[in-house]
């Protein structure tokens, strides 16, 4: 006869075999988890639109929202509009005159909140122009995020009298290039 031990140790042993794969199964990443959501697709826009120019410079703006459980960083933007696009901010000297520069690091979206892009504030610089943006016309804008994802989204072109900031350029981006005129709007 087999002592009383045996056949318990084998249950148990049998009971841990079969419990193994659902071990694996909890402990493994699980592509929907919100840790592993793209950034572009956490980020919404609404309210979006582009402000009428001619030729030169304009500008894009609207509302981006989080709705993942980590900030997100918009790091570039593209537009066939423009030969280059840039990420700006607006700032105020102690005298209370706006310059207008490039945003070092981007766009941070806070988790669960929005960022609004507003003329005087931040926006996204479209320089360099390839044609008029008229009034009542769509343009695409593609955001890159810092996970490498990106997002489209098509606004549309608004008349808007604006602002008047100072550019200064980011001496990273654009040595030995000259400091393009003022933007209205932006």
């Amino acid at each position: 006869m087999f002592p009383i031990t045996r056949p318990s140790r084998v249950i148990r042993g049998a009971a841990a075999l079969a419990a193994t794969p659902l071990l694996l199964v909890a402990c493994s990443s699980n592509d929907s988890t919100p840790a592993s959501v793209r950034a572009a697709d956490a980020i919404t826009i609404q309210d979006q639109w582009i402000k009428a120019a001619d030729s030169g410079m304009s500008a894009a703006f609207g509302e981006l929202t989080n709705t993942g459980g980590k900030a997100l960083t918009v790091v570039s933007a593209t537009s066939p509009a423009s030969e280059r696009v840039e990420l700006h901010e607006v700032v105020a000297d102690a005298g209370g005159t706006k310059t207008m520069r490039p945003k070092k690091g981007g766009f941070v979206i806070p988790a669960g909140g929005s960022l609004a892009l507003a003329p005087g504030a931040d926006h996204i610089m479209f320089m360099g122009l390839n044609g008029p943006l008229r009034t009542g016309s769509e343009t695409p804008v593609t955001l890159s995020f810092d996970d490498g994802s990106t997002m489209t989204f098509t606004a549309q072109v608004r008349d808007f009298p604006g602002n008047q900031e100072n550019y200064v350029p980011d001496g990273d981006h654009h040595a030995g290039a000259p400091a393009p005129t003022p933007a209205p709007g932006a």
